[in-house]
């Protein structure tokens, strides 16, 4: 046994459950991949007979499964081509489950001189037998059918498919059944591990990978797994797997691709190249990206690249035949990887004071004075938000007051709610789904009764009937307070579209006369780009971040300068480069732009607080400490805002978004930063 204990009835029996839980994870996966196949991410019309019904599947399933499927499918044709010269070669895949290889390879007429041998849990290979001895084209696939038995392990027998049912973790047992069923041990193999190896403890899994190496001289090793445990998103993972019983556990001894590296090294495989699945989707070619982002409606961003550097391909080779098959990103990535320099401190994050709880995404903020809040829109547990919220600081703390608003003015997500002295705020765009842009701008009034206890908050919202030339409507998009020429503006920048995937023009909304107006703009105009921060600097405006054209992060850092006549663009140069993140919130507090949170996919953990001297374009790159809140928090699609004059305290308000199928997860209540720390530096 390759490491496996002693076990008593009683850990027979938990073992039992949990490998019946382990099984439950392939029913699971193989209807989202028929769901992505049925869209058109990519063709398999085999995989269909391997299910009940097709399901519709979310646009961010349907993409995960995808990137999943080009990275096994591109390895496998790769190793194919390789060895295309051999007499022979084969395939092995561990933990098959319904996997429809096989069939659509020799649909395809890609096995010429291929023998595929698929292992899994006997339960799982007498269900597969079944589905394909009661299914005529799976079973006309099957050239020279020797056996198709419901008792095992050897389930089906034919001339290039076998399909075996033996644990692989009993070494003895798999070699006896794989070279009975007639693999070759000195054949070039391609061994598949798509999210298999996980669900073993550590020892066996490491084990069963130092097999493969010791016992197959020229073979090519793909895995498809998990990394990255410790962060927000990779804790809300780890905890959905134990509540399926299912626990993943390589991942924490090996929490990164060095590290997964390094270990198949160390078990015995020869050269060995690993990428999480950001970096793999980026070596893909513009077009097919282009291709996919075309498929559906899409506005879960920051869920995908999560998703994408919590998952990893890795290939590993032995012997010299199949090293050629190792995957081979491009010498210049789109996203090379960074290395944040981090202050030897971090800051500490605490529960705001009375704990009002907001669990939203995707909402606006703005101080309407000092210990006012006011949140608009967003989407929550109960769906889109319809009403907007009030915080407000009484005596022992903070209070949460719901204000309903008329019609569906309230219905609105990643739109800008913009502070304007005096009198409220205005709302800009937004959208209720990825196909309904809002173009309506509304102006919210309010008024503060601080007698009654608790304080109430009234508000009126208008819809505003601007003139001129209106912008296209967006969301994502930044409007920020300007003054010129004695006269106060929105200045609407980026953003994205339904049709268009980021925006970078620029527009100004005059407040006195509520009309779109040409102000002159010169120098180079910014990246176009959704999902960055502007903020109000010396007369004019600060950019950074964002996500750009092709879905790449940017980290630059750009002004907006008044003069005269309007105003001209001018690039800071940093004095060393930032991470490139997007989804995160920015504020000015002197002359320093301090940057919170946010989604990076060029370096490991996630982002904290980055400050930028707008005079000498310095940085510093400081960890926030979550210790003291008991959730995972998720720093994007998040608000924040200052809380007292000399920029000291941020609040941070909602954030979290849907974990790919791990489930939704929602920060519970603000929290507070002290930047001093950081500042005094």
């Amino acid at each position: 046994m390759l490491g496996a204990p002693p076990a008593t009835i009683g850990k027979k029996k938990q073992k039992h459950g949990k490998d019946a839980a382990v099984q439950g994870t392939n029913d699971s996966s193989v209807v989202s991949k028929v769901s992505a196949a049925a869209k058109g991410y990519f063709q398999d019309d085999l995989l269909q007979h391997f299910v009940c019904k097709v399901s519709r599947r979310a646009p961010l399933i349907n993409r995960g499964y995808y990137v999943r499927w080009q990275a096994v499918d591109h390895c496998v044709k790769q190793f194919l081509r390789v060895t295309g010269s051999c007499v022979s070669r084969q395939i092995l895949s561990l933990g098959a489950g319904f996997d429809s290889l096989y069939f659509r390879l020799h649909a395809e007429g890609a096995l010429e001189r291929v023998v595929v041998f698929e292992v899994d849990f006997p339960d799982v290979a007498r269900r597969k037998a079944a589905l394909i001895s009661g299914d005529d084209r799976l079973k006309d696939s099957l050239l020279e059918l020797d056996l198709l038995a419901q008792s095992g392990p050897v389930y089906v027998r034919s001339a290039q498919y076998n399909l075996l049912g033996v644990d692989v973790r009993n070494e003895r047992e798999a070699e006896g059944v794989l070279s009975g069923a007639g693999l070759q041990w000195d054949r070039p193999t391609l061994v598949l591990s798509e999210v298999v190896l996980t669900y073993m403890e550590t020892e066996w899994s490491d084990a069963v990978i130092g097999w493969a190496a010791r016992i197959l001289p020229q073979a090519l090793i793909v895995m498809y797994e998990q990394i990255r445990p410790d962060d927000p998103f990779g804790r809300v993972m780890q905890n959905h797997f134990l509540k399926l019983n299912s626990k993943i556990h390589a991942l924490c001894q090996y929490p990164n691709t060095s590290a997964q590296s390094q270990r198949f090294l160390q078990k015995g495989w020869e050269k060995c190249v690993c990428l999480d699945m950001n970096q793999f989707y980026f070596c893909l070619s513009k077009d097919e990206r282009e291709r996919v982002e075309k498929m559906e409606p899409f506005d879960e961003f920051e869920e995908w690249h999560q998703k994408c550097s919590h998952y990893f391909i890795l290939t590993a080779s032995k012997g010299s035949l199949t090293s050629p098959a190792l995957l081979n990103p491009p010498y210049e990535s789109l996203i090379p990887l960074m290395a944040p320099e981090l202050e030897s401190f971090s800051m500490a994050v605490r529960p705001l004071e009375g704990a009002p709880c907001v669990e939203m995404v995707g909402m606006a903020s703005s101080v309407l004075e000092p210990g006012l809040l006011l949140l608009s829109g967003g989407f929550g547990r109960g769906g889109r938000r319809t009403a907007a919220t009030a915080l407000i600081r009484g005596k022992t703390g903070w209070t949460c007051a719901t204000v309903e608003l008329d019609g569906d003015k309230g219905v609105r997500l990643y739109h800008a709610l913009t502070p304007v002295p005096g009198w409220g705020a205005v709302i800009t765009g937004g959208r209720t789904s990825p196909l309904n842009p809002i173009d309506s701008v509304l102006k919210v009034t309010y008024s503060l009764n601080d007698q009654a206890d608790p304080q109430t908050v009234q508000l009126s919202v208008e819809k505003t009937v601007c003139t001129g030339q209106a912008p296209k409507p967006r969301w994502r998009h930044t409007a920020t307070l300007l003054n010129h020429g004695g006269r106060n503006y929105i200045f609407v920048f980026g953003g994205c579209t339904e049709r268009e995937p980021v925006l970078g023009d620029a527009h100004f909304l005059c407040l006195e006369n509520q009309h779109w107006t040409d102000v002159p703009l010169e120098g180079c105009f910014p990246e176009p780009r959704h999902s960055h921060s502007a903020c109000a600097y010396r007369g004019g405006l600060v950019i950074f971040g964002g996500l750009g054209q092709g879905g790449v992060p940017l980290g630059d850092v750009i002004l907006l300068k008044s003069m005269s006549r309007g105003f001209i663009w001018e690039r800071l140069q940093l004095q060393s480069a930032l991470v490139p993140r997007y989804s995160h919130t920015a504020h000015v507090i002197g002359e320093n732009l301090v940057v919170v949170g946010g989604v990076w996919i060029q370096a490991d953990g996630v982002p904290g607080v980055a400050v930028i001297n707008l005079t000498t374009g310095g940085s510093v790159e400081v960890n926030i400490d979550t210790s003291s809140v008991p959730w995972p928090l998720m720093l994007h699609s998040f608000c924040s805002e200052l809380l007292d004059s000399e920029g000291a305290e941020l609040v941070l308000i909602g954030g979290g978004g849907n974990c790919f199928s791990f489930g939704t997860h929602l920060n519970n209540h603000p929290v507070t930063l002290d930047l001093r720390p950081v500042l005094d530096h």
